[in-house]
């Protein structure tokens, strides 16, 4: 860690990095110095709304936003450093995948953002998912903008530009209408031989909307994919005082490709090499593979996207991970209440977690699901948390703990059984990051268990995707010459970066694909609970 005055020194000489994250509940900046390690950051809380039958965020909402973090950013480096940021080395932004942000040719917008959360756009899926013989979930982009065309929507005639939230912040504030490869592989499927859109699909769909007579060609409407590391503008005048509305930074610092939150996630975690990926586990969860090929064949369950450096990556996406097991742990602090006992939450989990590690390697026959809300990986619409024991079932605490542990990662297991059964991928180890890693140990064993690769949790998977921008944008201004993406997180940020590996045991191995037969058969059992509408 350099000193208080060479960090003041790298920030009034303009060495530093500034990286913004668009989540769907904060806004988070991160600066950091010329070590790459984080020195100043900045937060905005915002929550999407439902209009008229969409999930959206309004533009003032995200200028609002934008503004109140990067205000938050500047006060932390006047507090800590006493220095103005009127100077930096590079700025990059992200946010949230997929989802539709439509413009005319004025550059207004036409519609409000609708964003991945939505799920209106099931015919176009399905539709798109068969003319391409390729996945398209329906929040992605070009989903949407079917959807659009299905629907007859008045807008789409005069639709000149289709982006992404990172996108289209990136366009504000340098006039570049671009995008990183792994956040535009979320709008449209990428040949990864190319590192750009599938042109042979772009053409499907041309000829597939060539009766409307729309005076656009996809192509024309997508922004320009840029792989990371290459610049992607610079920030203009206009675009530094949307920016800073004190007046204060300069214009003119270079951006790199906007990313989405995935891509930075990969990045943060040191995960973007190939036979490597990282598994975020907290309120819902997904796991990222960067694979050494194509899939066989395309499946529902699994979303294929890219890296920031445009390797293709297998994404299974699960709803529902650990909201169900927090709720019983708050159980336990009630009781814990009860007894006239002030509960400590951390030394509560701990203590419950670590015991789960005691139970039977099959959780001694009991079965949970965590199902808050529906799971499309198993074909549910809707969800009811169960927890279900037969009379000749082990019941006791460790076994309680262990099966709700084990079924937070259920249907991700579903997912990845996909992958590394069926498909035959190969991966030399996993990053686990999130809440359900908090107890060390604990849920990195579980994950090892339930996908038989080695997991890996490091101090610095907290740092998030506003630090994965961040070293992006670094990336952009200070990689040697030939040097990848790759090489650069395990040269200059990772290769002394604190945490620990852990193989899979076999026991665990064996249990949990004991479990997951209950718990396949049992998937009837949640099905019967939806029905009857309990």
């Amino acid at each position: 860690m350099r000193s208080i005055e060479e960090i003041k020194e790298a920030i009034s000489t303009g060495k530093a990095c500034l990286g913004i994250e668009f989540g769907s509940t904060r806004i988070k900046a991160v600066l950091i110095d010329v070590d790459k390690a984080p020195i100043a950051s900045g937060t905005y809380d915002w929550e999407n709304r439902y209009v008229d039958h969409i999930w959206t965020y309004s533009e003032e909402d995200i200028w609002n936003g934008l503004q109140g973090c990067y205000q938050d950013l500047a006060k932390d480096v006047e507090k800590k450093y006493g220095e103005k940021l009127t100077k930096l080395a590079g700025i990059g932004f992200s946010a949230m995948m997929h989802g539709y942000l439509a413009f005319d040719e004025k550059g207004d917008m036409l519609v409000p953002f609708r964003t991945w959360r939505n799920t209106i756009t099931g015919e176009a899926s399905e539709k798109l998912s068969e003319l391409f013989q390729y996945h398209i979930p329906q929040r992605w982009s070009i989903a949407h903008l079917y959807q659009a065309v299905l629907n007859g929507e008045e807008h789409v005639k005069d639709v000149r530009f289709i982006t992404t939230l990172a996108g289209y912040i990136h366009w504000k504030l340098t006039g570049e209408k671009v995008l990183g490869n792994g956040d535009a592989s979320g709008m449209f499927p990428m040949d990864v031989k190319a590192k750009d859109y599938d042109s042979a699909m772009i053409e499907k769909f041309d000829a597939l909307v060539a009766d409307k007579g729309y005076p656009w060609k996809l192509k024309e409407i997508l922004p320009k994919s840029l792989l990371a590391g290459e610049n992607a503008g610079y920030l203009t005048e206009e675009g530094a005082k949307l920016l800073d509305t004190t007046g204060t930074l300069e214009a003119g610092i270079p951006l790199c490709p906007p990313e989405g939150d995935a891509g930075t996630g990969m990045t943060a975690t040191n995960s973007v090499a190939v036979r490597t990926g990282n598994v975020s586990a907290g309120t819902s969860v997904f796991a990222m593979a960067v694979l050494e090929k194509d899939l066989t064949k395309p499946y529902e369950e699994i979303d294929l996207v890219t890296t920031p450096s445009g390797d293709l990556v297998a994404m299974v996406h699960c709803n529902n991970c650990t909201s169900d097991l927090n709720a019983w742990v708050g159980l336990f602090k009630e009781y814990t209440e009860c007894l006239g006992i002030e509960p400590d939450m951390n030394k509560i989990f701990s203590t419950l977690y670590n015991k789960a590690l005691e139970g039977d390697a099959d959780c001694g026959g009991l079965l949970a699901y965590n199902y808050f809300s529906g799971e499309h990986i198993t074909g549910f619409e809707e969800g009811r948390p169960l927890f279900v024991r037969s009379p000749e079932s082990k019941f006791n605490l460790a076994n309680f703990m262990r099966v709700h542990l084990y079924t937070s990662l259920g249907a991700l297991k579903t997912g990845m059984d996909i992958l590394l059964k069926k498909e035959h991928v190969k991966l030399d180890k996993m990053l686990g990051h999130g809440g359900l890693f908090k107890t060390k140990g604990v849920g990195q064993r579980i994950l090892a268990g339930a996908i038989d690769t080695p997991v890996y949790v490091m101090e610095t998977a907290g740092e998030g995707g506003a630090w994965g921008i961040a070293l992006l944008a670094d990336y952009m201004v200070n990689k040697a010459d030939g040097e990848c993406l790759t090489d650069y997180l395990d040269n200059k940020v990772f290769h002394d970066a604190a945490g620990s590996g852990m193989d899979p045991v076999p026991e665990d191995v064996e249990g949990y694909e004991k479990f997951m037969e209950n718990y396949r058969k049992g998937l009837a059992i949640e099905r019967a609970a939806v029905d009857v509408q309990i």
